[in-house]
């Protein structure tokens, strides 16, 4: 089977559920305290491993043990964790998130270690990462890292999925090489300068990078579904309706599984369905990997709405 190289963050994710978020000076009583692992690049591959994929993680994490927590969780959910690297005198990354009763989530990321994925780690760690066909990268390491990645992947013709969160700015000489790109409705509305993102506009968001280069465009719109586009399609599809729990990792679960079921050769409509479904999974959980469905779940979850 093909495999994905999942290049980006590792984080410990500090989660305290509350009625709502504090307001400014303000001190609020939380309902429950959690560390779980998470970080969006470990996120991702976890979630591509789980639908199905066979993923292989390149990061880094601190020598404290947080570190060893998550390479542990990586490995139990088969991702091959080799090519993680332990960064001496230096903390894993964390993040601080706070949960509201709505499930909707305010996160603070600390990066660590995280900022250690260098140019020239990448550089010496390519001819590994080289032998998956497909990268997928995010912006929880540093850019120049991210975007030196495109550029190198685009030369050894590797498939690479970029998923540009938080939402800093690409280059249009890296937006051109890009093979998929997908994006939430805050990250969308954050890149092309609008206020907000809905149906119609973020179909002419696509339809302005594809212009640009980019092959495949996603753009997630929450409890609103997405729109997809390529050469060929303009494809809309709803959000399956589930009860919210927590929407903590919902967007990596889906851009992993939509990565895995990409390898698996699904086609497009196929793949979106699927990991719009494991997506509806993760946001009936709390958390960011513990929430994370394997494929048998998705499935299962799919063939209970056809039979509805």
């Amino acid at each position: 089977m093909d495999s994905i190289a999942v290049i980006g963050s590792l984080n410990i994710d500090l989660v305290v559920r509350a009625a709502r978020v504090p307001q400014p000076g303000e001190t609020i009583a939380g309902k429950s305290f959690n560390m779980i692992p998470g970080g969006k690049g470990a996120n991702q591959a976890v979630a591509a491993s789980r639908a199905g994929g066979k993923v292989f993680m390149f990061g880094c994490v601190g020598d404290d043990p947080f570190g060893q927590v998550m390479v542990d969780a990586l490995g139990e959910s088969g991702v091959n964790t080799k090519n993680i690297h332990i960064i001496p005198q230096e903390s894993t990354g964390t993040a601080i998130i706070i949960v509201e009763d709505s499930g909707e989530n305010r996160i603070v990321v600390n990066p660590a270690a995280n900022a250690m994925v260098s140019i020239e780690l990448i550089d010496r760690l390519w001819e590994s990462i080289s032998k998956s066909p497909m990268i997928l990268i995010q912006h929880e390491i540093p850019m120049d890292t991210a975007f030196h990645i495109i550029r190198k992947a685009y030369q050894d013709g590797i498939t690479v999925i970029l998923n540009p969160a938080p939402s800093y700015p690409v280059p249009e000489d890296c937006l051109k090489l890009l093979d998929v790109l997908i994006v939430n409705e805050i990250e969308c509305a954050n890149l092309i300068g609008l206020p907000s993102i809905d149906r119609e506009s973020a179909f002419v968001a696509a339809e302005k990078w594809h212009r640009t280069g980019v092959k495949k465009i996603i753009v997630t719109l929450g409890s609103d579904g997405l729109v997809y586009l390529d050469d060929e399609k303009r494809i809309y599809l709803p959000a399956f309706q589930v009860e919210v729990v927590d929407t903590t990792a919902a967007g990596d679960t889906f851009v992993g599984a939509y990565a895995a079921s990409i390898l698996q050769q699904k086609n497009a409509k196929e793949a979106l369905f699927f990991s719009s479904a494991a997506a509806a999974l993760a946001v009936m959980k709390l958390g960011a990997q513990t929430s994370i469905p394997y494929k048998q779940e998705v499935s299962e979850f799919l063939f209970s709405k056809v039979t509805d």
